[in-house]
């Protein structure tokens, strides 16, 4: 079960419903994290968060790293073009150069190799020529006057100033963190725990999600389809989302708009959950039951957003967890799931909460529309021959067309007291787009 802290008893709901803003603000402070970790292997460790800071446990690499194919000389002085050194050996990745280099000495070293003691500088091999025998253009020898003589390099192009050489702590020093408790782990944090050796992980349990779909109208897809019935699709929008988001759904029902078969999903969901999401029934209809039937089973804090898409919304708790009563229409239900849902689930999992990134965008084209309420449009990013962000909507932003979520890379903050806006209209958007790495 969720844990909530205390709410208020809730006031008079607003006309017009909560601003955004103030609604996820509301929610957030009426959570507390969950609290569950487990320990998983690093390679399921993509998407979860940590429940405690990862230490390395061992400086990385742990040794001086040659960063370039070439050769490693004594001493770290910048050499001057002609200057030679003998070249003893070898030094590669897993195989070291067993000794230590004095002056006029050399190896060969390929990239990742331990730099042996005594040297201080790689030159990279592009700038260096290897001389047979030590006998010419200008390198001597040894000078030990016969027999078999080493081969010799010369410095054939100047070196300049970079040594070439990684530092045992280049990467991390022991003890250093390497990741913080709270943060969600992507590819390159799992690469760099890997590369400092971590291979298993502490990570927060995330929330059990318990869906309700609602409505008399409602058929699975490929059923026959009968007069006003429809097609059931906010199960597969809101699953696919979450799932994208890097959450499942625990359990799921579809019912119809009747009490007690409501009543009764409801306390079987918030049984076998941390939350339960509900779509449709919320509004003021006379089949839109949840709304009373979650005030009965536990209470509803507020209702209704000052939001397009979005109003019909309802925030409370049923038996204890946390409720969240998105809209009927697939558009609506998405995005406010989006901007409620997932800062909630963030909370209980126990993660730094993180909204969309947003960016400032010109309108590519006029659009038509009346002040009201403030809007989230679906619209794509483009950008114009001289580098400006553009915003295209595209077709009908009606709440019950799901299209209008197609290929949308933005939704485009539109204020409530705008009307009509003309092409090159700069607005602010949040950019649906995930992190790589």
């Amino acid at each position: 079960m969720a844990v909530m802290m205390d709410v208020a008893m809730a006031e008079p709901f607003p006309a017009e419903g909560l601003p955004l803003e103030e609604a996820r603000q509301r929610i957030l402070e009426a959570l507390q994290p969950l609290g569950r970790q487990e320990r998983l292997p690093l390679a399921a460790g993509l998407g979860r968060t940590t429940a405690e800071p990862i230490r390395a446990a061992a400086a990385v690499p742990g040794f001086r790293a040659s960063i370039m194919d070439g050769y490693a000389i004594a001493g770290s002085e910048t050499p001057v073009v002609g200057q030679c050194w003998r070249l003893l050996g070898r030094s590669a990745a897993g195989s070291p150069f067993a000794r230590a280099l004095t002056a006029g000495e050399a190896v060969r070293i390929l990239t990742g190799a331990v730099v042996p003691a005594g040297s201080g500088r790689v030159l990279p091999q592009e700038l260096v020529r290897l001389v047979d025998g030590g006998d010419g253009d200008g390198c001597s020898g040894d000078g030990s006057g016969g027999g078999e003589r080493e081969p010799t390099i010369e410095l054939a192009a100047a070196s300049g100033a970079n040594a070439w050489i990684r530092a045992p702590e280049e990467e991390t020093s022991p003890g250093q963190e390497l990741v913080a408790a709270g943060q969600r782990l992507g590819a390159a944090d799992l690469a760099r725990l890997a590369s400092c050796g971590i291979a298993q992980l502490a990570v927060t349990q995330r929330p059990r999600i318990a869906l309700l779909i609602s409505g008399d109208e409602l058929l699975p897809p490929g059923a026959p389809r009968g007069p006003g019935q429809i097609w059931e699709s906010n199960s597969a929008l809101l699953t696919a989302l979450l799932a994208r988001l890097g959450y499942g759904v625990a359990i799921q029902q579809v019912v119809a708009d009747q009490p007690e078969a409501l009543r009764a999903a409801l306390l079987e969901l918030a049984a076998a959950s941390d939350v339960v999401v509900s779509t449709g029934g919320v509004s003021a209809g006379d089949s839109d039951w949840l709304r009373s039937l979650v005030a009965e089973l536990g209470e509803v804090s507020f209702w209704k957003l000052f939001l397009k898409p979005g109003r019909p919304f309802a925030w409370g708790q049923v038996a204890g967890v946390p409720f969240f009563g998105l809209p009927g229409n697939p558009v609506a239900a998405a995005i406010t799931a989006l901007q409620l849902l997932w800062p909630a689930l963030q909370r209980l999992e126990g993660a730094q909460v993180q909204a969309l990134p947003r960016l400032r965008v010109r309108l590519a084209q006029a659009l038509r529309r009346g002040p009201g309420r403030p809007e989230l449009a679906r619209a794509r990013l483009e950008v114009s021959a001289e580098g400006v962000l553009l915003a295209r909507i595209e077709g009908s932003q009606a709440s019950s067309r799901i299209g209008s979520l197609q290929g949308a890379d933005l939704l485009l903050e539109i204020p409530a007291e705008l009307g009509n806006l003309e092409a090159g209209t700069e607005l602010w958007a949040q950019l649906l787009r995930l992190p790589i790495f």
